[in-house]
């Protein structure tokens, strides 16, 4: 199309500031004055409004919480909405998850595809409509959030304090179009407990796993004491050979052995890809008697309402509608220890229900267990009309661009889109390519970066008219 050349020419450019950012470790950390999600993400956020400086693009730090990048005329605000911030890298990777190092045309890098990759693009992409000169009746102003992986404290603070977008998209997701997306329910189980029997043939003194409430856990431990060591050894082998987990068992003094479970990390909303290191653990210990621990009813409440399903039916939450699919539970972090237990939830949950239902489902498992439920943060389901006059114009440049029908799609993910009205995510990811997002190697085709970079701009163009 006639503006491709203004792409190619910046292909160096575009490629090297990926890369410049994904190096940045842009993990939630400890607040500091003017880092309200720490330094990593705080650098970050300071790059691309430098960048965006350095293009002759307008922009603007909204007091270390967003950022913006803006150009057009007009009344109207059009809004890009992507994210700075990543969930930690876990483990499994093959090439080193900070070095945005390039193999065989694709490019390696925790944040890559969730959101750094589709952040840059859109960056050059409106840098390339302000090169070429095309006129925009409208503004275009990308938003970069800060704390997107976890509360949405970035985003939030925007919206409190600047221009609200009439419209827009967020490049989180899936090409063609996503017009909806489930509800996100996040919660923790917790329970206090009282002493355990004098009986039983293991004591369970902590378990600990899980850095994010949206990843499946690729990492859970536990410490236990055994009545018999050569009993618990024995058994313990032929469960984990009958099962399938991966395991392994440390012994140390005074018959305490620690128990490492490893799993493999998948984005919450979509926990059947992974293997959870959590519950694989929770179920071993549950085939013992583990009567002596003070622990023992909420390790056997898990295991036996969730255990290895991660579709709710043990909640009666086995739920789905025809267009948002089917209810998804994960449980992404677990910390017990003799005196009190807590498990978070991460439930995505379709557009059909609502969150009144779901944990009226839930407290009817818990409640009789004297199970509380604490921390629920409910993030309503997103629908928008195919009908929508925003639906109809990406639906005209992704077939323009791509040559197919633009379908509309629906994702257990959470993305942007839900922070302001009229606003769905829109790729970065093709039909058919693997999501790693939240996933080790991470990674995007250096021809697709360019790709939706192309796409983006017209997009652009398209939506300022």
């Amino acid at each position: 199309m006639g503006l491709d050349p203004v792409i190619d020419k910046m292909k160096d450019e575009i490629i090297a500031s990926t890369q410049n950012i994904v190096r940045i470790k842009s993990v939630k950390g400890e607040a500091k004055p003017g880092m309200p999600f720490g330094q990593g993400v705080n650098e970050a956020l300071e790059y691309v409004l430098d960048l965006g400086d350095k293009m002759g693009l307008r922009t603007k730090n909204v007091d270390g919480y967003a950022g913006y990048v803006e150009w057009g005329e007009g009344e109207e605000l059009v809004g890009i909405l992507c994210h700075l911030d990543v969930v930690p890298e876990g483990t499994g990777w093959q090439y080193p998850p900070y070095d945005a190092q390039i193999h065989e045309g694709k490019l390696y890098g925790r944040g890559i595809l969730d959101d750094k990759g589709p952040g840059i693009a859109v960056l050059y992409a409106l840098k390339a409509i302000k090169d070429a000169d095309v006129p925009l009746n409208k503004r275009i102003r990308i938003i970069f959030g800060t704390d997107e992986e976890s509360s949405w404290g970035g985003i939030k603070y925007y919206l409190d304090h600047e221009e609200k977008p009439c419209c827009g998209f967020t490049p989180d997701a899936d090409f063609p179009i996503i017009n909806s997306e489930k509800g996100i329910l996040t919660c923790t189980l917790a329970q206090s407990f009282v002493m355990g029997s004098k009986d039983g043939e293991m004591v369970i003194h902590r378990i600990q796993g899980g850095s994010r409430p949206n990843m499946v856990p690729d990492f859970c431990l536990a410490e236990v004491q055994v009545q018999d060591p050569g009993a618990f050894k024995q058994k313990y082998y032929r469960i984990k050979e009958e099962k399938g987990f991966s395991l392994d068992i440390e012994e140390k003094e005074d018959n305490m052995f620690t128990i490492k479970s490893t799993g493999i990390s998948a984005h919450g909303s979509t926990p059947e890809k992974g293997k959870n290191a959590i519950m694989n653990l929770v179920q071993l210990l549950n085939y013992f008697d583990i009567s002596a621990s003070a622990s023992a009813s909420f390790v056997r409440f898990l295991a036996e309402y969730i255990g290895g399903h991660c579709d709710g039916r043990g909640f009666d939450m086995a739920l789905k509608d025809d267009i948002s699919g089917v209810l998804t539970l994960n449980v992404g972090m677990i910390d017990i220890n003799e005196h009190e237990g807590n498990a978070v939830l991460n439930i995505r949950y379709p557009i059909s229900f609502s969150e009144e239902e779901i944990i009226s489902r839930m407290e009817r498992k818990i409640q009789p267990a004297s199970i509380m439920l604490q921390d629920v943060r409910n993030q309503p389901p997103l629908y928008v009309s195919p009908e929508n006059e925003l639906i109809k114009k990406l639906q005209y440049i992704y077939s323009l661009m791509m040559g197919e029908e633009a379908e509309l799609i629906s994702i257990g993910g959470g993305t942007y889109a839900r922070a302001i009205d009229n606003a769905v995510a829109f790729g970065p990811l093709f039909p058919g390519q693997p999501s790693l997002a939240h996933e080790p190697n991470e990674c995007m085709a250096l021809d697709d970066l360019i790709g939706i970079t192309k796409i983006y701009m017209y997009t652009m163009i398209e939506l300022g008219k």
